[in-house]
Order: C-alpha cells, then structure tokens, then sequence
C-alpha cells in the first residue's frame, strides 16, 4: 500500500497512528481507543485491509464444518442470551449420549472435517460425561478434527468434577479433544459483566482457562460480545488483555467478533448497533490484535453478503459450512434462519469480494486453493 496515498491530507494524532500501522507497529491501547473513537470508516478499512495483506495476503479461509449443541439447559442467566433454558422448560433439550451418536453417525461419509461442540452450561454434566462424548465422536467419525467447549464450560465440569482446570483439559485430551472454541469471553470489564453476566466464569478465569489450553498444546479461539452496553474502551480492554496472553502463549488462532442480537432476551430493548459499526469494529480489532493471524467473520451471525463485505475490513476467514446445525444466533432472530452454505456457495462469496477463497484444516493448514 502506498503510505503517501493513505496518508494525504492527514494531520496530528491521525498522521501519527496511521504512519505506525502502516509500518507494522504495535499501537497503544490509548491509540486503539482512538481509532475507534476518531477515525474515519474509510480510512479505518484500508488500514485494516493493509494489516490483512500483511498477516495472509489475499486469501480468505473456509473449512467443512458441523456443530453438534448437546443442550441449550444452563446454570447461567446471562441477560443477552436467547439460547439458554431452565430445565423442562418449554424449548430446552438435552441429547442423551445414544442421541449424540445418532446425530454424529449422520455425517459419516459427508465430506466434513471439523466438528464444533458447545452448548449451555448443563448443572449435571461434569467432565466424565463430556470426555464419553468425546469417545463416541471419535467411534463414529475418527479422522474428523474435535473443537469444543467454551471455558464456561470448561470451568463447570472441572468443578462438577472437583478437577483443576488442567486436569479436566487433560482428561478431554486424551478422549479427542484437539483445540476450543473462544466463547465465553463475552466483554471482560468485571463492572459490566456484573451487569449482564454476573454468574458466569470471570475474566480472570476465562484468560486462566485459555493459557492453560495453549500450554497443554491445545489452540483456541477467542471472542468479544460486542454492540450492547459496552463503550470503546471495554473493547479496547478486552483486546488488550487476549493480545497481552498471545504475546505469552502464541496458542490463539483466530478472534471471532460476535454481535450482540437482540430477539427474545432480557437486553432487548438495547437494540443493535449498525452494520458499519460491525465494520468499524472488524477494522480495529484486525489492526490492534497485531499477534492472533486470523480474523473471522462469523457469517451466520452478521450473513452472507455482509460478511463478504467484512472481507475489505481485515476479514480473512468465513467459518464454514456449518450445514444447519448451530441453533445460537437463529433463536436471536438473525436473518440466516437455516444457517448452512455449499463449499461451491462460499467459493462464490469470496471470489465476489475479489479474494481467493482457501478450504483450511481446523488448524489453518491449506486443502485447497481455489484459483
């Protein structure tokens, strides 16, 4: 990118920052704050695009997933949640393991390579039952990669179990599990989510549950519940803290910004924030986490074309096919009702946005490059 071109006509605090990123320096948490703050969303996007040349070039990543939500039943009353449900109550289910087999066995020569477990927090399920998941999956699908649970999940059947958290990681190792998602981090200001998730594993804890995984050699992913009552610098704070555990562990491997919707929960009449606000968020996280490789937009969450439309704001990843089996974001009323896309569906997606679309491994190991 040509610095002079991006550069014309900027003065002061503005010329400063965008002169570092273009050189590929660290900001400042104070810096970030004023992207988000001052900055242009134009400007904000060919910064963000020249991070996203820098970190994977012009491609754009996809894998051939499934998710497997072995109950929406939860201990926690997190109020923007839409999923969650009490114990018989109407719309809650919970799969008995011969459940879990039955639906796993469905994809057996379908053309998946990954599985995505997660679901609520179950107030009886401790580390035991999911390692005898975790079995059943690699029975009936062994070469299929197993990403799953969330630290709040991982948090609750480490102590239903009265494990440390390392022996609980230890134990869903060595039953099949090869890296986790990054739900759970929701915001990480300890004021606001006393607001909006005051009995959920902490920060702190979250972070703990984290570094742990990398240790164990088990890479994560990373999230921010953005666009309710969180302000600028709560974003910044929480990007500072996963950049700061990066720095030391090296074990996330990408950051998945999730927007807050607001259908069917107690936060509803937040609202939700615009879609160039999405933008603008996509942007400045892919310019301040300087040291996580992949920045992902969750389709099913924001949809198809406007997740194409985050490809020119440091987006390098669309998840994948998902095949109609995450129920999280449609009991929240987003537009993707049927979450599910065709490989030859996302080739086409990307090669819109004027990318190179690249079927990946879970570990963003390259299958296929599509020219």
């Amino acid at each position: 990118m040509e610095q002079a071109i991006v550069l014309k006509g900027l003065k002061g605090k503005k010329e400063e920052i965008s002169r570092k990123i273009l050189n590929h320096e660290r900001i400042t948490p104070e810096e970030g704050l004023f992207l988000f703050e001052e900055f242009d969303l134009s400007l904000l996007g060919l910064l963000a695009d020249g991070c996203r040349l820098e970190q994977n070039g012009d491609y754009v990543y996809f894998n051939r997933n499934f998710h497997l939500e072995p109950t929406n039943i939860c201990i926690h009353n997190c109020l923007f949640c839409s999923y969650s449900r009490n114990v018989n109550e109407e719309g809650a289910w919970e799969y008995s393991l011969d459940e879990v087999r039955s639906l796993v066995s469905d994809f057996k020569g379908k053309d998946v390579t990954e599985i995505h477990i997660v679901g609520g927090v179950h107030p009886a399920r401790g580390a035991e039952y999911y390692a005898e998941m975790l079995h059943i999956v690699r029975e009936e699908l062994p070469g299929i990669h197993i990403k799953g649970f969330t630290a709040a999940e991982i948090d609750h059947m480490a102590r239903k179990s009265r494990l440390s958290i390392k022996e609980a990681l230890t134990l869903l190792k060595k039953a099949g599990l090869q890296s986790m998602p990054g739900g759970g981090a929701e915001i990480f200001d300890e004021t606001l989510r006393a607001r909006i998730c005051p009995d959920k594993t902490g920060s702190a804890r979250w972070l703990e549950i984290h570094q742990t995984a990398h240790e164990l050699d088990l890479p994560t992913n990373a999230t921010i519940l953005y666009g309710h009552l969180e302000n600028y610098a709560q974003r910044i704070d929480h990007l500072n803290r996963l950049r700061d555990l990066q720095d030391k562990t090296a074990g996330f491997n990408a950051f998945i910004p999730l927007k807050y919707r607001s259908m069917n929960n107690p936060m509803s009449e937040t609202g939700e924030v615009s879609f160039p606000e999405d933008l603008r968020n996509y942007a400045v996280t892919r310019i301040f986490l300087d040291n996580i490789p992949h920045l992902k937009a969750y389709w099913p969450m924001i949809g198809k074309e406007n997740a194409t439309l985050a490809l020119t704001f440091g987006v390098d990843d669309l998840d994948g096919t998902i095949n109609d089996t995450t129920k999280i974001y449609t009991m929240a009323g987003v537009e993707e009702q049927n979450p599910g896309m065709t490989v030859e569906e996302i080739v086409a997606l990307v090669k819109a946005g004027g990318r190179i679309p690249v079927e990946r491994d879970s570990l963003y190991n390259p299958l296929k490059i599509f020219t």
